[in-house]
């Protein structure tokens, strides 16, 4: 795994890479029939968060230079995440949450995310990797309005960002983009 710091010139390919993900794991939450990937506001989104210098993005790559991963965060919060289906079960998605977690200043007390309450499967992958549901909701901006959960990681005795759970495999992330929190 290839872990970079993305650039305005991976735009397009962020938002395949997400449309790929989301139409297959958000199916039961956005039925494509009625409420299609919005891939023209997603595209605008990445690009405006690309250019944007306290909105990190990264994304991992393949040996071949596949892009197979991507996460956004700003300040505290993680905005985006996500890998190419054909990757699931193998363990990339645990990489890429460690990678992350390496990259968000060492004096932050708490992390935190939303994630759709109907995917339980990215519930579960949370919930592995320590994160916590606050009980507090928003729903999201997208037709049909779905709810979104609110998850937080505040570890015992340390601060939640700037430190892996695990060994990356072989190359660790590039420096990050300069900005407020590097978020």
């Amino acid at each position: 795994m290839l872990f970079r710091a993305a650039t305005l010139a991976d735009a397009e390919r962020l938002v395949d890479l997400q449309a790929a993900a989301s139409v297959v794991a958000l199916a039961h939450v956005f039925p494509q029939e009625t409420h299609p990937f919005p891939r023209d506001e997603v595209l605008a989104r990445w690009r405006e968060e690309l250019a944007d210098p306290a909105v990190a993005v990264y994304v991992t790559n393949d040996e071949a230079g596949g892009m197979t991963g991507f996460a956004a965060r700003r300040r505290d919060e993680l905005l985006h995440f996500g890998t190419a289906p054909a990757t699931w079960g193998s363990g990339l998605a645990s990489e890429l949450h460690d990678a992350l977690l390496t990259t968000w200043p060492s004096d932050l007390e708490r992390l935190w995310l939303r994630v759709f309450r109907d995917n339980h499967r990215a519930r579960r992958f949370w919930e592995k990797h320590g994160w916590e549901p606050t009980g507090e909701s928003t729903r999201s901006p997208f037709e049909p309005r779905p709810v979104l959960l609110t998850y937080e990681r505040r570890p015992a005795g340390g601060s939640a960002g700037g430190r892996a759970a695990g060994p990356l495999s072989g190359r660790g992330p590039t420096p990050r983009r300069p900005g407020p929190a590097h978020r």
